[in-house]
């Protein structure tokens, strides 16, 4: 599980640490995802990656081995880049390929440039989920050069795919998602393809750990 913790909160350290306490708790998502126009906002307010408040709860999630899950949109990812900086100790899990809200020439190149950034930055991996998001008319053809630019900036070792489901079926099927991810993934090796499918999320998130971790009463 990846569970919400608002870490500006005064009680986000026995929130962080209660949570902690469970074995399939593998790390935080607090939503940052900002937008000038209210109607596409999911956070509250603008700058939260620089709040003391919330950077103070963010740097106990090291401590008990929890990644944090980063939802930005593409106007963010700059922030999101000297964030990942700061905290080069942090594992970070980009979601949803960055959130490329802004489909036209312009928008598409602001989140081309603002991923390769934050790629840069050896701490932070990639979720490719919910390609049909802000793509509802979606085809393999607009999938698969979202899906190439992530693995071109991140690499197979720290990109994974991802369904999004419920949520990504308000656009399209399980199976259409998986299978456009396999038509889309077929050019690489075998041993990439294991690692985008299964092997990165077990190592990023730590399944080992929690699969090996009995969840039976003593």
């Amino acid at each position: 599980y990846v569970v919400h913790v608002p870490l500006a909160s005064r009680q986000a350290p026995a929130l962080i640490e209660a949570q902690a306490a469970f074995h399939r708790v593998v790390g935080v998502r607090d939503i940052l995802s900002w937008d000038p126009d209210p109607a596409r906002r999911f956070a509250a307010r603008d700058g939260i990656m620089d709040d003391p408040a919330w950077r103070s709860g963010l740097k106990l999630l090291a401590r008990h081995g929890l990644s944090f899950d980063l939802m930005v949109f593409p106007r963010q990812l700059a922030d999101a880049a000297r964030l990942a900086a700061a905290f080069p100790d942090q594992q970070f899990v980009l979601n949803h390929c960055g959130s490329p809200i802004d489909r036209d020439v312009d928008g598409m190149r602001k989140w081309r440039d603002g991923l390769r950034l934050l790629a840069q930055h050896d701490n932070v991996a990639v979720k490719i989920s919910d390609l049909v998001a802000y793509d509802h008319d979606w085809t393999l053809d607009s999938l698969r050069p979202v899906v190439l630019h992530c693995i071109d900036c991140f690499g197979t070792k720290r990109a994974m795919f991802g369904s999004d489901f419920p949520v990504a079926g308000l656009h399209a099927s399980f199976d259409e998602v998986y299978d456009s991810f396999k038509a889309i993934a077929s050019g690489l090796s075998a041993d990439e393809q294991a690692a985008l499918f299964f092997g990165n999320a077990k190592r990023i998130y730590r399944l080992d750990d929690v699969s090996s971790t009995s969840l039976l009463p003593a």
